[in-house]
């Protein structure tokens, strides 16, 4: 007879989970993943401070989970937001981006300014100069009116440039140009706008890889990579799922007017096992898409579209940071993190034991609170 994971109302659409902890056998990790839901916001616990309940207040409000691996990009942005630094945030498709990059504006001296963004892979490129630099009238066939850029409207703010990896190779010179002067013409002008802005770039691409490939400027490169945040993965953080689905189910169920109470344990334990290629965003979309199947207080998941893709490495291409990256892991949880000796992951991987802590640093990979309970080792 299977369990639920349940969570007494607050009032009307408002759920709290109850404390959850199940041991799950994560495919492929070597190792049993020790899968605890998350606590009530702002029930009293004695180990642990707000942030541990899961939810980053503040400035990172709109960021759920406390993983070693979030944890370290959020202490990276609160390090570089205060500075005018370039930042640029390397990630997969809806891994959350976009609200590292607002919380490094709302953390920095211009938070009382603009925060702009453009995703540069939603504009064409015929038009994507005019959006970031603004035209004058008449300086192409359909501009009646003088536009003002997105540069131009961050001034003194922060921009943000979302799917940097997507501009063309000639529009990357004018970006370039910008981001080492602070100044600009307005397509089809001929006076210079001089502006103050904070860039911080975004990219779900390896900018890296193709800069030998001539798809991507080297100039431009190392001036967007003055520091590099890399957000990791939802299928690289799992012990924050259980918290997300929590606050996904609160969300949908207040907006339907529904009151969720119950979450099946064999529920819980596939969506901590799926690997979720499109990240948070696709988690997210598919707890609405279960809240609205479910008619009375236990939510009602379709897991079965899941169960394909559990524990099997996904179809789309990776780079060989993330190939290389997914190995030691695996080695490490193998080993039960234990890097030296003859039976640990260097000698596993062929490698010196301050050559993987090295890879180890650069790549970020670090043990999860999770995985430091005292569960069985296979």
């Amino acid at each position: 007879m299977s369990s639920n994971v349940s969570f007494p109302s607050d009032g009307p659409g408002v759920a709290a989970f109850d404390r959850f902890v199940r041991k799950v056998d994560v495919p492929g990790s070597g190792s049993l993943f020790d899968g605890q839901a998350a606590i009530p916001i702002g029930l009293p616990r004695d180990d642990n401070t707000a942030e541990d309940e899961g939810r980053n207040h503040g400035e990172f409000a709109g960021i759920i989970g406390a993983s070693s691996g979030l944890r370290f990009v959020l202490e990276q942005a609160r390090r570089v937001a205060p500075t005018s630094s370039t930042v640029l945030i390397e990630g997969e498709t809806g891994v959350g981006k976009e609200l590292i990059a607002r919380g490094i504006h709302d953390l920095s001296p211009r938070q009382d300014r603009n925060f702009v963004k453009l995703n540069c892979a939603a504009i064409p490129s015929g038009l994507l100069e005019s959006e970031l630099f603004g035209h004058e009238k008449g300086a192409f066939t359909g501009a009646i009116a003088r536009k003002v850029g997105r540069f131009e409207l961050a001034d003194k703010g922060t921009l943000f440039l979302d799917e940097v990896g997507d501009i063309s190779l000639e529009l990357q010179v004018k970006l370039l140009r910008v981001l080492q002067e602070q100044e600009f013409e307005r397509l089809g002008g001929i006076h210079t706008q001089k502006v103050n802005v904070r860039l911080v770039a975004a990219t779900n691409r390896d900018l890296a890889r193709m800069v030998p490939e001539k798809q991507f400027r080297s100039d431009l490169y190392y001036r967007l990579n003055v520091f590099p945040i890399r957000v990791p993965p939802l299928r690289q953080r799992r012990e924050d799922i259980p918290r997300l689905v929590r606050a996904f189910v609160n969300h949908c169920a207040r907006r339907m007017n529904k009151q969720i109470d119950l979450v099946p344990e064999e529920v819980m334990a596939a969506l901590i096992r799926y690997d979720w290629p499109g990240n948070i965003r696709e988690l997210q979309n598919f707890i609405e898409r279960a809240v609205i199947l479910s008619r009375e207080t236990m939510l009602l998941a379709p897991v079965e579209e899941l169960k394909p893709c559990v524990g099997l490495a996904t179809t789309r291409p990776i780079t060989l940071e993330q190939a290389e990256s997914n190995h030691i892991l695996h080695t490490l949880r193998q080993t039960n993190w234990v890097i030296g000796g003859p039976k640990g992951a260097a000698a596993r991987l062929g490698l010196k034991r301050t050559t993987l802590i090295s890879k180890m640093r650069r790549l970020r990979l670090s043990r999860p609170l999770t995985e430091m309970t005292e569960c069985p080792v296979f």
